[in-house]
């Protein structure tokens, strides 16, 4: 009788020998072509999205900055000037009123636009009733269009049958002239841009605010701890990357307002509410001047260019 053999067991793959490179493993030409075809693929999405990145981004940019150097007036042969623009918009008187509102603007907005914010996000995360509720009604002017909250304000402010003097009146206070004031109106743009855009900043703050561990709240309860100890040892420091972020795209934003001093003021009274941006349109758009509109430009590029570096590099993660 025949016995029976065990299987052949197949030699185990050579031992790596020390100092020796490990021969390259090679792909498959079906997995390169694979990998290959969710590249193009991925890339075919995104030409779109950069095309017109660069047709309503870049190259409004790179335009503008050309025709800084330039005398522009439409329907004629564009002039090389050199620096003449920029040397014109420094002699404007309106140049410093102008960056002084503006600075003075986001002075202000920064301080009111930080506290409110934070505070009303702060009592949203104690409710612990209708807390949807709220949130939806501190969001809703976000949705309003910046054009209509900004009338509506401007209906409220009306020094004769306005809604604010209306309540002062009411309440036995003296009225205020608000946005016909010289030294109360910028003061009201502050207060009509702080109600319109604070609501998605009260969010990010609440969602800040839920990510801190309830440990630490308890831990600070227990050794005593008073509402404000907790927030000021607790809340702040875990918060702080997240309020920073915020105040850099603040000061960002708000060098940039331009519809309530259009909408509201004009830029008036006595130029007391005339910001960088609407001196751009009022160059561009009334002066008929694109040269000095887009020097103007250039220098404010120039100045947000240094906070949006300061963003980048506070927000990079070293891998």
């Amino acid at each position: 009788m025949k016995t029976a053999q065990a299987p052949r067991r197949s030699a185990p793959p050579p031992a790596p020998v020390p100092g020796r490179p490990e021969p390259a493993r090679r792909t498959a030409p079906g997995a390169l072509r694979r990998a290959l075809s969710h590249q193009l693929r991925a890339y075919a999405f995104l030409i779109g999205g950069l095309l017109c990145f660069a047709l309503f981004s870049w190259y409004p940019a790179i335009r503008a900055v050309i025709i800084a150097f330039q005398k522009y007036t439409p329907g004629a042969e564009p002039e090389w000037v050199g620096t003449a623009n920029f040397t014109q918009v420094f002699q404007d008187p309106e140049f410093g009123a102008a960056w002084r509102n503006t600075l003075t603007f986001t002075v202000i907005a920064l301080l009111v636009g930080f506290a409110v914010p934070f505070l009303m996000a702060l009592v949203l995360n104690e409710l612990r009733h209708a807390r949807a509720f709220f949130r939806v009604v501190v969001y809703l002017p976000v949705m309003i269009p910046p054009v209509v909250s900004a009338l509506l304000w401007k209906w409220f402010y009306d020094p004769g049958a306005g809604l604010a003097n209306e309540a002062l009146r009411f309440l036995h206070l003296p009225t205020s002239n608000w946005t016909n004031g010289a030294d109360t109106a910028l003061l009201s743009l502050v207060m009509v841009a702080t109600w319109a855009n604070m609501g998605g900043t009260v969010l990010i703050y609440l969602a800040a605010l839920q990510g801190i561990p309830g440990e630490l709240y308890e831990a600070a309860e227990l050794d005593g701890a008073t509402l404000w100890q907790r927030v000021r040892h607790v809340t702040v420091p875990q918060t702080r990357f997240i309020i920073l972020m915020l105040m850099l795209l603040q000061i960002i934003a708000t060098m940039q307002v331009f519809t309530e001093p259009f909408v509201i003021t004009g830029g008036g009274p006595e130029n007391s509410t005339v910001t960088v941006l609407y001196l751009i349109y009022k160059y561009a758009f009334l002066y008929n001047d694109f040269g000095g509109a887009c020097a103007l430009s250039v220098l404010l590029l120039t100045v947000l260019s240094l906070f949006s570096a300061l963003y980048l590099r506070l927000t990079r993660t070293d891998d």
